[in-house]
């Protein structure tokens, strides 16, 4: 019947009201071509772009090196310490005189190294110099040191890899002295330790005092701090190193000791107390050295040249 029957030639239409898409629609739009394939590191679900990603997160959430607390400058005073921490390198930024003051031996010589190196020579009046070092004992000379920045644990493994070596690193357990310090510094460059370990709080930091006592060496060793010391030396297990303490009563003595020759982090605690109990614990192993006497015990900065001294002729003659 007439009112059945489509008129030929007449467009079918969807529910939607739309053409039905022939062979010049919705199918050409889809034979169209999305340009070249990016390539695998722009592409997010592609394994390297994954690793890519995940690789420049770590770099992000982890500093190289990070300023010490209190960003305060800190000032060695007095003509025999300004020389000293100029011999020894220490970063000073400027050098300080005191108006009106007498030009000795030991003056002269502070502005000689202090020209060789290019810092700046001020001249201020005495009570300002007086103001600047806290009301310390100057003897008209006085050198600003900024606040050391401290590197990232990871950066002592770091350090091992690049020289091709174990990596060999001392920790400070609640060691509170800054000369101690300074001299386990000094003792880990003159026996090839990677760095050293020291925890945020409740020890001491790399002052002024700390750099004087290295000699130079802390220009040389980096010194790393450990949010939390414990979890720190459980990270270094995971990576490899075995871990052992310094104690009077460890169950293995120095000369004994066959771990020396592979990644190593030797824990020192501090005179008196020695290792802290979750820090012995931690360990490997419990190393003691051995003494004439009973009478005395070693401070932490003596410990660690002994035991470094004794590490370094096993990895000799390995």
């Amino acid at each position: 019947m007439a009112g059945n029957s489509q008129r030929k030639g007449a467009i079918k239409r969807t529910g939607k009201g739309n053409p039905t898409a022939g062979s010049g629609g919705r199918v050409k739009r889809g034979l169209e071509g999305r340009g070249p394939t990016p390539k695998a590191k722009d592409r997010p679900n592609h394994k390297v772009y994954k690793e890519r990603n995940k690789a420049a997160k770590k770099a992000a959430a982890r500093p190289k090196r990070q300023v010490a607390k209190g960003g305060d400058s800190e000032w060695v005073a007095g003509r025999n310490s300004v020389v000293e921490a100029l011999r020894a390198n220490m970063p000073v930024t400027g050098l300080y005189v005191a108006e009106g003051t007498e030009r000795d031996g030991r003056l002269r010589e502070a502005f000689a190294l202090a020209a060789d190196r290019g810092l700046s020579l001020l001249e201020v009046p005495r009570p300002e110099l007086d103001r600047l070092t806290a009301g310390a004992v100057h003897q008209g000379l006085a050198a600003r040191v900024p606040p050391y920045e401290y590197a990232h644990p990871d950066d002592l493994l770091d350090a091992a890899v690049a020289s091709g070596e174990p990596p060999l690193i001392i920790a400070l357990d609640s060691v509170t002295d800054p000369r101690n310090l300074g001299a386990v510094v000094r003792s880990a460059s003159g026996f090839g330790a990677h760095g050293v370990l020291i925890p945020e709080r409740r020890a001491a930091g790399m002052t002024a005092s700390a750099w004087k006592t290295s000699a130079g060496a802390a220009a040389r060793v980096p010194v790393a701090q450990a949010v939390n010391l414990v979890r720190q030396l459980k990270a270094y297990q995971d990576a490899g190193c075995m871990v052992i303490g310094l104690a009077a009563d460890g169950d293995v003595s120095l000369p004994d000791l066959d771990l020396a020759t592979g990644p190593l982090v030797v824990v020192v605690g501090s005179e008196g107390k020695g290792l802290s109990r979750l820090v012995a614990e931690t360990c490997d192993q419990l190393v003691s050295i051995p003494m004439a006497t009973e009478l005395e015990s070693l401070n932490a900065g003596v410990a660690a040249s002994v035991t470094l001294y004794s590490i370094s002729q096993s990895r000799r003659s390995a």
